[in-house]
């Protein structure tokens, strides 16, 4: 049996659970079909999920119909919680978006799409709510085609049992240079060929298929499953070795470990070996359990295959976004959080034993990027935004028994620099030595931190120069402006000298940490802050008010182009500036007009020296760092100062 995961995505309220409901009855996996304002939705499982009417975890199931297995995965639509959405995305086989009839393309359908093009994720389109008064499927039709894509079809009544009528044929001719000439030569006769060569445009993004009706009112559901099935297919095979993508971590009420896989190639069985790597140090771990999860329940196997979505035991270190076997790489998600916030604890309640708890969380959400401020003893988190942190306070206190709060989220700033710079570092206290050069360097947008060397192993063993580059890479550094993260950077080890007898231990850290900090000092440092991507849809009449607005945003935007009655504007605006704007949007157009934000990159802050001043950074009181280096004289080291450490610097002489 062949095995096939299958993803619902939609703007939040567009009817998704209900759909996935519909699709789980209709298939007996479960006996009553639950609703989200009922609270018995089987995939909204969690107390929070029914207390707020919205899907916020990824929750599978799995069901079959015809010759197929399917695993289906529910997944947040709402906007804060979108990482989530992304990192369901990245085992999709196939995804169904949902769209309400009455509502159309939304802000957040858009994101949906973008990352489904992103992750080449073959895409269905179910036009819901088909039963609303306002319905109107063509002018949804339109809409997909005006904001999502051209090469839409709309199955209903074109393709039955298999069989595709003219206009259909004619469709898919268009956009297959061998189904065109086959067409003009014998028309529309050889169905199967047909069959086959849709199933495979549809399965390499060349064609989108379109289906309507009502999950609330179970019409057009049990057709949509029909053409489901005929139209996907597996590719999968469990000959060869194993290989796999880690999708989910989550710790079960016991506190045991789960790692959530999808299946690439080969095979799985309890007890087998499982070898990676993780921050250079080599991990051997056995798979002490294996199960399978059908929404909150699950049952124990001793073996899985190619296609199939599962969780283990056993492994205590391995990340989201990771894969093992014959591929080895790592994903990179496209739903960053801007914001960050200060955990807030109860002053009854350990910091470090609620830093626990929430190195937990980050293991099953890496977007939060949990960090711990040692000298401040301070807990922050990176979100999405307030309905996260809401969300988050809940579970803190559902799974872990304390109560938290979060200071108002701010935005995350970086740091980079505007042109080449050399730093030096050298660190010679009594019986230690080393000395390292760097430069530093406007990296490529968006890459973080970069490395590469052009010392001579004649100079520097490689070994050392290893030891260098693990120090720049071992945690993020900071820039001097605000203590901001620094990013967009390329540094390259020019050279760098160690001694004999008295170089030891972390040696190398101090020069590098000083020679880094040492060039930041003589650079033209750049504060960065995060930007949306933006596309407003509004009425004409409305264009100008909406210009005038990103403008005073400090945003900026494309000409504006007009369809009919509408004007669509694209652009970029600072988070900062621009993150409330969807509400303001809707209170002046009556909640007609139309906002995509996604995010869009770091670029010069629009307000640096207020952001400066108001965060106050000291970068001379940083414990973490010095630009000083430290020389040796007489057998006592003494501190230089970074703006006259360059003259002492031994390999400069």
């Amino acid at each position: 049996m062949s095995h096939k995961t299958v993803g619902i995505l939609a703007h939040v309220d567009a009817g998704k659970t209900t759909f996935a409901e519909q699709l789980l009855f209709h298939t007996k996996s479960i006996a009553h079909r639950g609703r989200v304002d009922h609270q018995d939705a089987f995939l909204d499982s969690h107390s929070i999920e029914k207390a707020r009417g919205i899907t916020v975890f990824a929750d599978q199931a799995d069901f079959t119909f015809g010759d197929s297995m399917y695993t289906l995965i529910d997944t947040p639509g709402h906007v804060d919680f979108s990482a989530e959405m992304e990192r369901a995305i990245q085992v999709m086989d196939y995804a169904i978006i949902i769209l309400s009839a009455v509502e159309g393309v939304e802000g957040h359908t858009e994101t949906v799409w973008n990352l489904l093009r992103k992750h080449k994720i073959p895409s269905f389109f179910f036009i819901n709510k088909m039963d609303r008064e306002g319905a109107d499927i063509n002018r949804v039709i339109e809409d997909i085609k005006l904001n999502l894509t051209e090469d839409v079809f709309r199955l209903d009544d074109a393709f039955t049992n298999g069989e595709m009528n003219e206009e259909l044929a004619e469709f898919i001719a268009e956009r297959n240079e061998y189904l065109l000439e086959e067409y003009m030569m014998n028309g529309y006769q050889k169905k199967e060929l047909w069959l086959t060569e849709m199933k495979n445009m549809f399965k390499q993004n060349i064609i989108f298929p379109i289906s309507s009706g009502s999950a609330l009112q179970d019409f057009g559901i049990l057709e949509f499953l029909e053409v489901l099935d005929v139209l996907t297919f597996s590719s999968y095979s469990s000959e060869g070795p194993f290989s796999g993508r880690i999708y989910k971590i989550r710790y079960d009420d016991n506190g045991t470990r789960l790692t959530f896989f999808k299946a690439l190639s080969g095979s799985l069985q309890v007890r087998d070996e499982i070898s990676y790597t993780k921050q250079e140090q080599l991990f051997k771990e056995k798979v002490t359990q294996i199960r399978k999860y059908n929404g909150k329940r699950f049952y124990p196997v001793d073996k899985v295959s190619a296609g199939e979505l599962f969780a283990v035991t056993g492994l205590s270190s391995m990340s989201i976004g990771n894969t093992i076997g014959t591929s080895q790489d790592h994903i990179q998600y496209e739903m960053i959080p801007t914001l960050k916030s200060k955990v807030i604890i109860d002053a009854n309640i350990n910091a470090k034993d609620a830093l626990k708890f929430f190195r937990i969380l980050d293991d099953e959400d890496p977007s939060l990027m949990v960090t711990w401020e040692e000298q401040l003893q301070e807990i922050h988190i990176h979100v999405m935004g307030k309905i996260q942190l809401e969300v988050l306070e809940q579970i803190v206190q559902d799974r872990f028994g304390i109560k938290v709060y979060f200071e108002k989220p701010k935005i995350i700033y970086k740091e980079t620099i505007a042109s080449k710079v050399n730093g030096y570092g050298h660190f010679e206290p009594l019986k230690h030595y080393a000395e390292v050069h760097l430069q530093l360097e406007p990296g490529e947008k968006g890459n973080g931190i970069t490395f590469s060397s052009a010392c001579h192993v004649d100079d520097l063993p490689l070994s050392y120069q290893n030891l260098i580059q693990h120090h720049l890479f071992e945690k993020e550094h900071r820039g001097i402006l605000t203590g901001s993260s620094l990013a967009d950077l390329h540094i390259t080890l020019l050279t760098g000298r160690a001694h004999l007898k008295h170089t030891s231990g972390g040696d190398f850290r101090e020069a590098t940490l000083r020679a880094l900090r040492q060039g930041l000092e003589k650079a033209e440092n750049i504060l960065l802050e995060p930007y949306y991507e933006f596309k407003i849809k509004v009425e004409i009449e409305l264009m100008g008010r909406v210009l005038a607005d990103v403008q005073s945003a400090h945003g900026n935007f494309e000409s504006p182009e007009t369809y009919g009655n509408k004007a669509i504007i694209t652009g970029k605006a600072p988070v900062a500036t621009f993150m409330e704007y969807s509400t303001v949007l809707a209170s002046f157009t009556q909640g007609r007009g139309f906002i995509s934000l996604t995010f869009g990159g770091y670029y010069p802050c629009h307000n640096q020296q207020e952001v400066i001043d108001r965060i106050q950074y000291n970068k001379d009181a940083d414990p973490e760092y010095t630009s000083a280096s430290i020389f040796c004289s007489k057998g006592a080291g003494y501190s230089v100062p970074w703006n006259e450490a360059e003259g002492k610097m031994h390999l400069l002489k």
